[in-house]
């Protein structure tokens, strides 16, 4: 699983999988492979990389790519090319009626949003730029659909078909972000194993550094959500440098108040760290020095915590509560895990949401899942048995894996384990959890600011252009969901 730390042995099983699922030994991402068509010189603007983003009752937000065929910039994809973006979209295939364009004027990065959509109906949409059919991202290494909720017009250019979804029931009370993974001070995504032919991808010289461009645009993206928390699910920093601490906390707080409005908890890479930039932090618990306790759980707080919010109650996991160089399973001590049971049994039926960096399981992945890839096993299986016993929890949020994955536990079927991408690289976004009396719908949308964009589909080349078959979500409905759920006891909020 190459998301927060993937050794050697993982890289090369992964690489013997990937080679022997595609059929081939030599790894190729299709944007290349068109690219090459026309070696001679640059051809015309070529559509690619189409996906269906976000599916909800009454929207869908739809993205893609424009290159210019027979040129390669380096990554393994075609120099990017500026054109216009629609998609044309209808009830019926052969009656593309309606059409909606591009957030922006001509761009390579086009975002496309659908509104005014009927819950229940099925629609069939193209998408187009420079008078041209764009092709969907291909899955090759797993069995999935990156464009609709049926697989009409796969290996084509479509029309796709998608059906939106029933809203949730009752009426709405609040709406809750959760996000993960947004590395603050890395400077170069996808490096893993140490192996040549996986080079790290880092940002176009003299653009801001993508941690920065990706976190502000999430902050600001949110905010036509009006959302009235924040949860972000660990890995705030990179390496837990105090001064890269404070730019995350600095930016999270244009969202709200820390501790009221958003909420963080600490991911393997926010460990105790040895070192001089880390010196002038206290004594870590297992090793080392703690700047993440010092910026976000100063003084003598626990890193670990729950709170009431609107009715809802939220608790929050330190998944690295122990010693390690944070390539090892997540792990909760011996106390938090007294306090975490005695707090689910406090708050039985209370609608409880569950948040921590690393998942209690990982499944259907297009990379080998080891032993670091989520929590201890033995503890998972403790958690979710307590889970079973708690009505109350209907949600449990985790990063790390970088990826969007929907699983359910058959220890704790009334529990969705929702694994959200991370923020900082492809497809680098946030999920809106909206919370009604009788269900709560989650959706995923990518950060739409110019220059997250552009970041976006730059990292999407990590691990040679496979990195959207395991971060992307195998289909729709990792990323976008509704659930029945009594949530009566949810209030409205004071802002």
């Amino acid at each position: 699983m190459p998301a927060c730390d993937f050794t050697r042995r993982d890289l090369l099983r992964w690489t013997a999988y990937a080679a022997a699922a595609a059929g081939s030994t030599t790894l190729l991402d299709p944007a290349r492979a068109l690219a090459a068509t026309d070696s001679q010189g640059a051809g015309p603007v070529t559509p690619v990389n189409l996906e269906l983003v976000t599916l909800a009752e009454d929207r869908a937000v739809i993205t893609w790519y424009t290159g210019r065929a027979g040129t390669d910039d380096g990554l393994g994809r075609m120099v990017p090319a500026d054109s216009d973006g629609e998609v044309r979209y209808g009830t019926n295939p052969n009656r593309l009626n309606r059409v909606a364009h591009d957030i922006t004027g001509h761009t390579p990065y086009h975002y496309v949003e659908l509104h005014a959509l009927e819950p229940g109906e099925t629609y069939y949409y193209q998408a187009r730029s420079n008078g041209k059919l764009a092709a969907p991202t291909a899955f090759t290494l797993i069995a999935g659909n990156a464009v609709g909720t049926t697989d009409r017009g796969l290996g084509t250019t479509g029309p796709f078909e998608f059906t939106t979804p029933q809203p949730p029931e009752g009426s709405h009370v609040f709406s809750v972000v959760l996000c993960n993974d947004t590395h603050m001070g890395e400077t170069q995504a996808g490096l893993v194993g140490g192996q040549p032919q996986y080079i790290g991808i880092s940002q176009v010289p003299g653009l801001p550094p993508y941690p920065e461009v990706m976190l502000e645009s999430l902050v600001q993206d949110v905010k036509r959500f009006d959302p009235r928390y924040l949860l972000a699910a660990g890995d705030i920093s990179a390496e837990a440098v105090p001064t890269d601490l404070s730019r995350a906390g600095h930016l999270l707080s244009r969202f709200g108040r820390y501790q009221e409005d958003y909420f963080v908890t600490r991911g393997n890479h926010d460990r105790a760290h040895i070192g001089d930039a880390y010196s002038t932090c206290r004594v870590g618990q297992w090793q080392g020095n703690d700047c993440f306790h010092d910026a976000y759980f100063p003084h003598t707080e626990r890193t670990y915590f729950s709170r009431d919010l609107s009715g809802l109650h939220v608790i929050g996991l330190d998944t690295y509560d122990k010693p390690g160089n944070g390539g090892d399973a997540g792990g909760l001590s011996p106390e938090q895990l007294d306090w975490f049971r005695t707090d689910l049994k406090k708050h039985r039926d209370q609608p409880t949401l569950v948040f921590g960096h690393h998942p209690l399981v990982m499944q259907d992945s297009a990379f080998p899942i080891t032993a670091g890839s989520s929590v201890d096993a033995t503890q998972a299986a403790q958690i979710l048995d307590w889970y079973s016993q708690t009505p109350g929890v209907f949600l449990h949020h985790a990063g790390h894996t970088h990826r969007n994955h929907r699983t359910i536990s058959p220890t704790a079927p009334r529990v969705t384990l929702q694994e959200v991408a991370a923020a900082k690289e492809y497809p680098g976004g946030f999920s809106i959890l909206r919370l009604h009396t009788h269900g709560y719908a989650l959706n995923f949308y990518k950060s739409r600011s110019a220059l997250a964009r552009q970041w976006s589909e730059r990292s999407r080349q990590e691990i040679m252009g496979y990195w959207p078959q395991f971060a992307f979500g195998n289909t729709v409905g990792d990323r976008n969901t509704v659930v029945k759920r009594d949530l009566t006891g949810l209030k409205r909020p004071h802002h």
